[in-house]
């Protein structure tokens, strides 16, 4: 690791799958940087950042000193702050200007998920592409949003860019072209920084496991595909047994070292580090500094209470779970919380024993990065199985829109709507479209959606919100089932909201973020589930014994935010419908 750091670029990004760990890493890489002398700029792209709670200080919009870490400034790209500031700059000069009604339209017209993305975007550019905003700085480290959000974000510079080089129509889905128009260059130098393998470095984090090393390879390829190619690798939580008679280490150990064994072959040729798995959650800047030491200290953890039999018996199991959905016979069903909590797998499980069971079920997914037909397993009878995918979603999109907007239009006209669904925006919009068809289809049977981590899953919802505030003032021609979306989300018959957590600080804590941003758009969520507990499985490895000890605190926290809690154990090889795990 302290070879990584002698040789680090710049600038420095960590992705990957939700879950892996980029904001620990990305954090403790940033500290150790401090600590060497330089100056350093840690900086969130993550809707749902927990960039405060990692470092144990409270973290704005502007950048923060950490006191505990000399030369550590740390900063969240708010993507509603961003928006509203954004939406100012814009409008406000307007103001006084044009009459009230159009600078009402104005603001309505940026309210949209178009210029919360925009917005972001323009904060991110500004600290990759504009050397001036970060001149007191040695480095700049990014913890970024899980893999897809990740993606899209750096696809931005050239989208946006070729847009505004290419259109000469004078306008965009964010009004006139010349408000963005000026941000040309800065687009244009931040998509420079981010091939420039002398000033960036991309950090792909995964865990020892088959499907966050697939998500790392999908990253390695398509970053490969937008030029970005000075790629490195930290395999996170690598586990190694210490105690050879613990049935559960072993299999643990096993498991890990089975998927580093059959590691991608493009993914084993970049440069990699290997980090242990750790007995105690990692907040702080003393825990964060201790996560490159090579050797872990168990030995005040074999002397504590052990804890696996807490009492858990008053807390449901997944079949318990199921005897609340069944009677509905229709409706969605939809998981939520922080990337790597096991939504997808949880997500597949409930589908395949509702299909088993004689429903028929439609399970797809809002996770760009998610591998939904894959956690499904082999065909089963009874389930369809769909993703919604931004670039088939985009296309069909458009097409559909020229052939309804764009067929009276003359031949100019279909040339400039054309041109303006060329727009990046149009994805966000396109997305929208496909997610309120699919929850449209629980009035004739369950739907299953597995959403993307929670940042990527609120701005889903905030567009919801913004939609529906157009639809109840103009009820413009649009689907039915946009008109009908949030109503249904809000409908406790219809939509049941599970939130997935793991028992651990910063899913907990992420997951009650939700809920409440969930409650403020009237939606209440239906269930908890805390996954991957080792609170009811007989342990006696000293790392285990570790992580152990320290769920009782978050099993009894969520169940003081929740209406109703299921506990599903770790198990060696995940678990199947066929046989649901009970506690």
């Amino acid at each position: 690791m302290m070879n990584f750091i002698e040789k680090v670029t710049r600038n420095l990004f960590f992705t990957g799958k939700g879950g892996v760990g980029k904001t620990t890493i990305s954090s403790a890489t940033a500290i150790v940087l401090a600590d060497k002398g330089y100056r350093v700029l840690l900086v969130s792209t993550d809707p749902a950042s927990n960039l405060s709670e990692v470092l144990g200080t409270t973290i704005g919009t502007q950048p923060t000193a950490v006191q505990t870490a000399p030369g550590l400034f740390a900063v969240n790209v708010d993507p509603k702050e961003a928006a509203r500031a954004y939406r100012e700059r814009t409008v406000g000069p307007y103001r006084g200007v044009l009459p009230d009604t159009a600078i009402a339209h104005m603001e309505e017209q940026l309210s949209g998920a178009c210029t919360m993305e925009i917005a972001a975007f323009d904060e991110f550019a500004k600290l990759l592409g504009d050397r001036s905003t970060t001149e007191g700085f040695d480095h700049i480290v990014f913890d970024t949003a899980p893999t897809g959000h990740t993606l899209r974000l750096l696809d931005l510079p050239g989208a946006w860019s070729d847009f505004m080089e290419n259109n000469f129509s004078g306008t965009s889905c964010l009004g006139p072209l010349s408000v963005l128009k000026p941000k040309q260059n800065l687009y244009a130098e931040t998509r420079k920084a981010l091939a420039d393998g002398n000033k960036t470095t991309l950090v792909l984090v995964s865990r020892p496991e088959q499907s966050a090393l697939s998500e790392a390879l999908r990253t390695y390829t398509e970053l490969n595909d937008l030029d970005i190619k000075n790629q490195q690798l930290i395999i996170n939580g690598v586990f190694s047994a210490r105690d050879k008679n613990d049935p559960v280490a072993v299999s643990l150990a096993d498991q890990s070292r089975s998927a580093l064994k059959d590691m991608p072959a493009d993914l084993g040729k970049l440069p990699r580090i290997d980090i242990s798995l750790r007995p105690n959650n990692l907040l702080g800047i003393n825990a964060l500094r201790s996560i490159f030491q090579d050797q872990i200290d168990t030995s005040d953890i074999l002397h504590q209470p052990h804890v696996s039999n807490r009492n858990t018996q008053e807390f449901g199991t997944l079949d318990d779970l199921m005897e609340a959905l069944i009677p509905a016979g229709r409706g969605v069903i939809m998981t939520m919380g922080k990337g790597g909590v096991g939504k997808t797998t949880l997500a597949a499980s409930l589908a395949k024993r509702l299909a088993q069971i004689g429903f028929k079920v439609h399970l797809s997914t809002t996770d760009p990065a998610a591998h939904i037909a894959a956690a499904v397993g082999n065909p089963t009878k009874g389930i369809r199985v769909s993703r919604i995918d931004p670039k088939v979603e985009t296309r069909d999109y458009a097409k559909e829109v020229m052939a309804t907007v764009g067929r009276d239009l003359d031949e100019q006209g279909r040339a400039l709507l054309k041109e303006d669904l060329r727009s990046p925006c149009t994805e966000e919009i396109a997305v929208f479209h496909a997610f309120s068809r699919i929850v449209s289809q629980g009035k004739d049977g369950f739907v299953i959606i597995d959403t993307a981590p929670t940042g990527h899953t609120l701005l889903l919802l905030d567009a919801a919100k913004s939609y529906h505030r157009e639809v109840s003032r103009s009820m413009h021609d649009l689907p039915q089932s946009v008109r009908q979306l949030l109503p249904r989300l809000r409908d406790p018959e219809f939509t049941r909201i599970i939130l997935v957590t793991l028992p651990e600080a910063t899913p907990v804590h992420e997951a009650s973020a939700l809920q409440e941003d969930l409650r403020r758009a009237d939606i209440e969520p239906f269930a908890w589930i805390i996954n991957q507990c080792f609170s009811r499985i007989q342990v006696s490895d000293p790392v285990l014994l570790g992580r152990q000890a320290q769920e009782s605190r978050y099993i009894g926290e969520v169940h003081s935010l929740s209406k109703r809690l299921y506990l599903v154990p770790w198990m060696p090889n995940g678990y199947d419908s066929a046989s649901f795990p009970t506690l």
